[in-house]
């Protein structure tokens, strides 16, 4: 088809990463003068406060991503490239894919996200995955469940310990979601599909430098989550530092303890984005940001959601949490709708808080907003409601409803699947 050569012609807008924050500017971003390229190293959008679940067995894969191009099939402004980044050339305005033609813009968005950081020791990782991506989340529950199938199997007692014994670093909402399911997986959910071994007796360590659980929530309502995670079985160590991370064991201080699952929950790191455009970053590589979510220096950049560090009034940067994302892609969609149609320049943005919330198991759960604080299994509908509510697809929130509904109920999750075998070791 020809193009009109009276036509003018569309303000590049390129997107880099499909997560909270770019999927969101896409969504609020709808002008007949834009042309928009998201690329992203995964053909999926993923509800990553939900990806827990999917490495202790209560969701499937499906019930919490989908597809980039079914999101915007709707969409023929916006076209999708399946590519990893590996650099941007700011004086040419182009990005630089691993595999294919750079991408030229007029506006670019950097929304690369984070990935679990291990404080300079990157050769726990093998050890002690972290869980930021569908494929964490089952190589977790791939190794946990085979760690079950081991044990019952495992003549050694010494051994079988080992192998039944779960290590959870980091008591962040991640790490304290992670224990309580695993504790009830083995408590409440195994316990009369083994012959051999007691599941109930597996040990499940939570892990923290700090002196408490939940460091983000008020005191009150950390002691409470402690407590209800020592009801169900785990065993928080609070105080004493991760000092080794090995096939057959995790140091804790000084002291060594027999396990062959680690879990990693102790920390982010952002991408490299810092690296391609030249920029500054903190110690968790984040780029510094102007009140308008640019890059200093260079108006047609912007840095948003974990990648970016937002300083908030008071001095502190604003949390990575996925409504912080949504409102910066939001707020990006509309600096640049005023850019385009020549009205004044947006207000700087302002971080609107949504609250804290963890669940603690399948009953429980904790919810803070200001001075409101719940507690206890109301909370845990709620949490679970809010969550419900976020998700795409009537479909996803019909799923992900009835499973949660099937273990309130029956206390049985059903998403075990074993589906790639890794080689056993002793």
């Amino acid at each position: 088809m020809a193009t009109n050569p009276t036509e003018k012609p569309r303000h590049r807008i390129v997107v880099v990463g499909a997560g909270f924050a770019g999927v969101q500017l896409i969504h609020k971003l709808q002008h007949p003068d834009v042309s928009i390229t998201l690329v992203d190293r995964r053909n999926h959008h993923l509800f990553q406060p939900l990806l827990y679940q999917v490495a202790t067995t209560v969701l499937a894969t499906s019930e919490i991503a989908w597809p980039i191009r079914h999101l915007f099939r709707d969409r023929p402004e916006v076209e999708t490239l399946l590519g990893e980044v590996i650099g941007v050339d700011r004086d040419k305005r182009t990005v630089q894919l691993d595999d294919g033609p750079s991408l030229p813009y007029d506006t670019l968005v950097l929304a690369t996200g984070s990935r679990h950081a291990y404080f300079g020791k990157d050769q726990w990782e093998p050890y002690a995955p972290g869980l930021k991506t569908l494929e964490d989340a089952t190589t977790i529950r791939r190794r946990m469940l085979l760690a079950f199938e081991r044990a019952e199997m495992e003549p050694d007692p010494t051994i079988r310990d080992a192998l039944l014994t779960f290590a959870i670093v980091g008591a962040g909402p991640t790490g304290v979601e992670l224990a309580g399911t695993i504790a009830e997986l083995a408590r409440h959910t195994l316990p009369p599909e083994f012959r051999r071994i007691d599941t109930r007796k597996a040990r499940i360590l939570l892990i923290e430098a700090g002196p408490r659980v939940l460091p983000a929530f008020s005191e009150p309502l950390s002691a409470y989550a402690q407590a209800a995670l020592e009801r169900v079985g785990v065993e928080v160590r609070l105080g004493h530092p991760v000092t080794d991370c090995g096939p057959n064991s995790i140091r804790i201080g000084d002291t060594d303890i027999a396990c062959r699952m680690i879990i990693w929950a102790a920390g982010v790191q952002a991408s490299p984005a810092a690296e391609w455009l030249g920029a500054e970053a903190d110690r968790a590589g984040r780029v510094a940001v102007r009140p308008d979510l640019t890059l200093e220096g260079d108006e047609n950049i912007f840095v948003i959601g974990d990648t970016a560090r937002v300083q908030q009034p008071n001095g502190d940067p604003v949390p990575g949490l996925a409504p912080a994302a949504k409102q910066q892609g939001a707020y990006v969609a509309r600096v640049i709708r005023h850019r385009l149609e020549g009205r004044p320049p947006v207000a700087p943005f302002h971080y609107r808080h949504q609250g804290n919330l963890a669940t603690i198991g399948r009953r429980a759960a904790i919810i803070e907003y200001g001075n409101f604080r719940m507690k206890g299994g109301l909370a845990w509908w709620i949490w679970g409601l809010a969550h419900i509510y976020f998700l795409i697809g009537t479909r996803s929130r019909f799923a992900v409803a009835w499973s949660w509904l099937w273990i309130y109920l029956s206390g049985l999750q059903s998403a075990r699947l074993i589906t790639q075998r890794e080689q056993h070791r002793r």
